[in-house]
């Protein structure tokens, strides 16, 4: 029961959705055989993913957190880091049917808040960005993707269905169906974010598309002055040379 218990503290709990009443957990589990090719059988994934063992202490630890106990949340995080190498602090609300693939390194911050049905790649950081106080982490929406190795930070909101390329700094909010790449961050909303979330091979190219334009405008304007080289007559020559 503890496992779905919302917390009491003074952060709003992520919004209800539509799914079923049933354990957080079982969908934690469940999500794993769609999002990972290589999970077979249902015994290798219940022990030998890090990133479910990380979500089951989690729980613990929420619950744990929520109900004013001292001490045993952060120990029971602490050990979570040292057997699975995912670092997520007691108060971080996380939805159901969140996959945190292969998981090394990932870090959740205290006040992040992951929507339903994520899927977090390793090396992810949802952190702070100085020493403020109140929410100072991330808040992440409903069915979205993090590549490896991205860091979002500071209070901003990542929209339903946005993608975070891999590498990617994320200082800036991310609107829906948006992707979020290079470093800081350019939202790029052209892509198919909610049909093929993991076609990463996909992602775009924000600074290889400006290049890109500039470099066609440039040949625009070099055919247009060597136009204007064969229409001009040879005593205005001059006067069109740079």
């Amino acid at each position: 029961m503890f496992l779905s218990l919302p917390c009491l503290s003074s952060q709003s709990p992520p919004p209800a959705t539509a799914t079923s009443q049933r354990l957080p957990l079982l969908d934690d589990f469940a999500i794993i055989f769609e999002r990972d090719p290589a999970a077979r059988h249902w015994l290798e994934v219940l022990c030998c993913y890090p990133g479910l063992h990380a979500l089951v202490a989690h729980r613990l630890a929420y619950w744990l957190h929520c109900s004013g106990m001292p001490f045993f949340p952060r120990l029971i995080a602490h050990l979570n880091r040292f057997f699975t190498g995912i670092d997520i602090h007691p108060g971080a609300q996380i939805g159901r049917g969140v996959f945190i693939d292969h998981g090394m390194g990932v870090v959740i911050g205290e006040t992040a808040i992951i929507g339903d049905y994520c899927l977090i790649y390793q090396g992810v950081t949802l952190g702070g960005t100085g020493k403020e106080t109140g929410k100072r982490h991330p808040t992440v929406g409903n069915h979205v993707v993090i590549g490896s190795g991205a860091k979002v930070l500071g209070n901003i909101a990542i929209g339903d269905y946005a993608r975070i390329g891999a590498g990617s700094v994320v200082l800036h909010p991310v609107p829906d169906h948006c992707t979020a790449v290079g470093v800081p961050n350019r939202n790029v909303c052209r892509c198919n974010t909610e049909t093929a979330p993991l076609e990463h091979g996909q992602l775009p190219d924000a600074e290889a598309t400006t290049l890109r334009s500039l470099l066609d405008r440039i040949e625009t304007l070099e055919a247009q002055l060597a136009h204007l080289k064969q229409t001009t007559p040879t005593h205005l020559l001059p006067e069109l040379m740079p």
